[in-house]
């Protein structure tokens, strides 16, 4: 019992300090990493996908655990209608930040556009638990799975009758 306040002021030290070598450091962003961000943003805004994408591949170059840049490429990727990829990117930033309230929207939006509405209404479900029903990214998941799936869109020349010859 003598050595009880002793031991209980030991592990106190040691859980603060454990503690410590645990939380993020908050390092400042790298500038080139901003202005590549921007200028991407930019360009999705005018709807160069591909200059968009490019920039915000440079910027996770520079800074490969930057979680901006992932979920700007996640974005990019919906709107070249690539939503597989767009998933993977919302995936890799759960892995690294699992309540990040962007990524599940995002995805489940992806989720959406693909036709996977069973999943998106989880992605739904697990926002309402992080930030409640009135949280943008909620709103705008729930009016996703609202809408539903876009109509899949076929050209003319991709339904090209076959000919067919017929003898007599």
């Amino acid at each position: 019992m003598r050595y009880a306040p002793i031991a209980l002021a030991l592990s106190l030290v040691v859980g603060v300090t454990g503690s410590m070598g645990v939380a993020k450091s908050s390092s400042p962003a790298d500038p080139r990493v901003e202005a590549l961000l921007k200028d991407g943003r930019a360009a999705l805004a005018k709807g160069d996908v591909g200059a968009a994408t490019d920039n915000f591949e440079a910027a996770l170059v520079i800074e490969p655990a930057n979680n901006a840049a992932l979920l700007a490429l996640a974005d990019a990727a919906r709107r070249d209608g690539l939503q597989g990829k767009a998933i993977h990117y919302y995936r890799e930033v759960l892995s690294r930040d699992p309540n990040n309230v962007v990524a599940i929207s995002g995805e489940g939006g992806a989720m959406v556009e693909k036709g996977a509405l069973e999943k998106a209404r989880r992605n739904l479900t697990r926002l309402e638990g992080l930030c409640g029903k009135g949280c943008a990214e909620t709103a705008e998941l729930s009016a996703a799975i609202a809408r539903g799936p876009a109509p899949k869109v076929v050209s003319a020349e991709a339904k090209m009758p076959t000919e067919k010859v017929e003898t007599n």
